[in-house]
Order: C-alpha cells, then structure tokens, then sequence
C-alpha cells in the first residue's frame, strides 16, 4: 500500500471522522466566541422593507445594541428565560439578540439545560449535539461502512457553514434520518419520537411523517405520534400556565404566517426571480412542489422496495430546501445529506459522478474563500448560484422515482461498485 493510500485509509476510518466532527464543533466554538460582539449600525444601502426584522423602523431600534457573533445560539438560550417570565417569544429582544426566535415552546424548554452554562460550554454542546447526532444518524444508513465515511466527509465542510451560524440544521437533518433507520429496523416508537422532536425544531421537519406510508403497524405509527406530540406539546405546563402557553403557540403560528414575506432565499421561487425576473408565484410554486413531491408517493407497489425508499428520503432531504422561501446558505447540510444518500443508494455512473461534484462544487464551495469575491458578488449571489444542483438533482430524483421499475432488484451497491467518488 502507497503512503497515499494509507493516508486516505487512515483518514476514513469511522474513528477519524468521529473526531473531525467533534474537532469542527470544538474550533467552531472558539471561533465564534473569540469574534466577541459588535454594535449594531444601519447598513449603508437601504433595507427591503418587507421582512419582518430587515425593515427601516425595526433596525432603527437595534442602533446601538451589541450583537454576539453567536447570535443564534443567544436566541436558543434566551427563549428558555422569556417562557419562564412569561414574555412573548416571537417578538424582537433589541438588548439581547438580533431576529426573532422561531421555534416551538417546547424547544426552549429541551434548550434549558444548557441555557444555564457558561456561553462558551453551552455554545460547544449545542455544536457538538448537531454534529454528532447527524454523524451516527449517517452511520445508521444501509450502506457499507466505507461508504458512509465517504458520506460523512463529503458532508463535513457543508456542516462547518452550518455550526459556523450556530444553525439546528444539522440536527434536523440528522432526526430525520434517525426516524428512517428507526422504521427500517421496525421501531415506530423511536421514529415518531425523532420526528415529532424535527418538528417542533422546524415545522417543515413534519414532512417525515409521509414515511409511515412504506411500513407496517400504521396504527401503531399513529398512536406514538399523538403520544409524543401530545407529550411535548404540554411540556411547557412545567414552566408556564397552560393559557399562557396557549398564547405562546398563537403567537408562534401568527409568526409563521406573518413570515410568509416577499422574500425568496436560496429556493425555487429565488432562482426564477434571479434568472427570469418571475415574481408573484410563490404559492403557485409551492403548490406545484408539493404535488410532485406526493406523485411518487402513489407508486405503492414500490413501498417495500429499499431503494425506493431512499431516494424518497433523499428527495425528501432537498424538497424542504429548495421550496423553502426562507432558505439560506447554512441550511443546505439538509440538501446535501439528500445528495449523498441519493449518490451511495445506486452504481455510480460517470453522469453521477459528474453531479455529485457539480453538488459540492457549486453548493458547498460556492461560499467559500476558493472562489474571488468579486465572483460571489456579481454572480453566485446575485443569481443563486448556490441552489441551482440542488434543483436539478432533486428533478432527477423525481424521475427516478417515477421510473424505478417494481421488479427491479432490491439492493443497495456494496464496496466494489463505488470505486470513484
């Protein structure tokens, strides 16, 4: 064996990646909390005026006030403190965080425990939560061992530019693979669990639901999800009067609705708007994209089929992306755990190949210092460079799904047939 060949070995081994992980979530930490803070001032060009936090009168109130470089993270920790006050959750805190907490009661009150450590302590579980959470989830997935190491470091810059933000995308995505290994291995109580726990993270997390089509026990399925949803739902009565909490998720759902601006993110609905100047058809989109997302589904004489299910989890994993109005650069880790699942379910061809590198090219790099700013600036930013692959890949699976032939043979590729990443 070549000293390169070592060099590669050692590198993949399960217990390297492991501590690459845990290494990201540790420097990731230091970095943000070494940055410190810095004040808060009105940007030179105006701001758009139609979100929510990014408007003149808003930001007029943030003049002045010091924002951590860790400000995610801040609005986790400090939500657990408004619950118990019984403040509302869902409106602007100017003197200690910038944006707006939108997430479930709930989560504030799973985030308790680390609300109470220092910045620095806490900052590093919650990193280390999102990385190695995603990290075992990957190593539940049917392949062979190499290949989900190869999965975990294609994934693992992508991951960075998640944690770097102090992002649950991470985490997310890890609970939803979670729940798929949960029902191939029979166990519907651990499934909903996950599921129920991506929802209240990310409402768009419920989409995992649809997986209980594919399995047996369905009622059995059902009743883990109302007894989980019903659980964490009430959670807060801990804490909190129960009409006080019943305020919360009103306030949470007024939120939500009021979110749906004229905002497109790194989605569908901005690529048409960048590349062709369309406006006004985000509900029509949406409404398109969630047809096409179900057309699989109707395939039913697939639904004992391995490969069929994951490259519906895999469509699933993009779907939530490049439909998401609010989609932005640390949320494509989700996208990208649907491109490897998607590229390690079948043979690799040189087409895939091709793909797949385009994917990390194009969506991972796209951000970094490995492309010129004024690159960034005038093309990849302006004409969201970023969720271009991410679409074609998703139509591609979208065709496989409605090609994939019910007689094909059930299996997953073993070692020998991905000799080319």
């Amino acid at each position: 064996m070549s000293k390169w060949s070592s060099v590669i070995s050692f590198l993949l081994k399960t217990r390297t990646i492991f501590w690459v992980f845990v290494f990201l979530a540790v420097i990731t930490t230091v970095q943000n909390i070494s940055l410190g803070s810095h004040v808060f001032k009105m940007p030179d060009t105006a701001p758009p005026g139609h979100d929510i936090v990014n408007n003149i009168d808003t930001m007029q109130r943030y003049v002045g006030c010091s924002i951590t470089h860790y400000n995610n993270y801040i609005i986790f920790k400090q939500s657990w403190f408004h619950l118990l006050q019984g403040n509302n959750l869902y409106i602007i805190y100017p003197s200690e965080y910038w944006d707006l907490y939108k997430y479930s009661p709930t989560f504030s009150v799973l985030f308790a425990p680390i609300a109470y450590l220092p910045d620095f302590l806490g900052l590093t579980i919650w990193n280390l939560l999102n990385c190695l959470v995603l990290f075992f989830a990957i190593r539940q997935l049917p392949f062979s061992d190499r290949h989900r190491n190869l999965f975990l470091a294609f994934i693992a810059i992508e991951l960075l530019t998640s944690i770097q933000n102090e992002q649950s995308n991470a985490l997310l995505a890890g609970l939803m693979i979670f729940a798929y290994a949960s029902l191939q291995k029979g166990k519907s109580q651990w499934a909903t669990l996950w599921l129920v726990l991506a929802t209240l993270i990310k409402v768009y997390g419920a989409i995992g639901f649809c997986l209980f089509l594919f399995y047996p026990d369905k009622i059995k399925f059902i009743a883990w999800s109302v007894l989980w949803s019903v659980l964490f739902f009430l959670i807060p009565v801990l804490f909190t009067p129960f009409n006080t909490l019943l305020w919360q998720y009103h306030n949470w759902a007024t939120l939500l609705a009021a979110d749906q601006s004229n905002s497109y993110g790194l989605s569908v609905m901005g690529w048409l708007h960048a590349w062709f100047g369309i406006e006004g058809v985000k509900t029509y989109v949406t409404l398109l994209g969630i047809v096409l997302f179900l057309l699989p589904l109707a395939r039913w004489r697939l639904y004992k089929n391995e490969l069929y299910r994951l490259l519906v989890v895999a469509g699933m994993l993009i779907w939530v992306i490049i439909f998401n109005h609010k989609a932005e650069s640390p949320t494509f880790i989700i996208a990208m755990c649907g491109a490897g699942i998607w590229y390690f379910a079948e043979k690799p061809k040189t087409w895939r190949n091709v793909l797949l590198f385009l994917m990390f090219l194009f969506t991972t790099l796209s951000v970094s210092d490995i492309f010129p700013h004024s690159i960034k600036d005038n093309l990849f930013t302006p004409y969201v460079v970023k969720v271009v692959p991410s679409i074609v890949l998703w139509c591609v699976i979208l065709a496989e799904l409605m090609m994939l032939k019910p007689n094909e043979k059930n299996s997953i590729p073993g070692e020998a047939d991905h000799t080319i990443l």
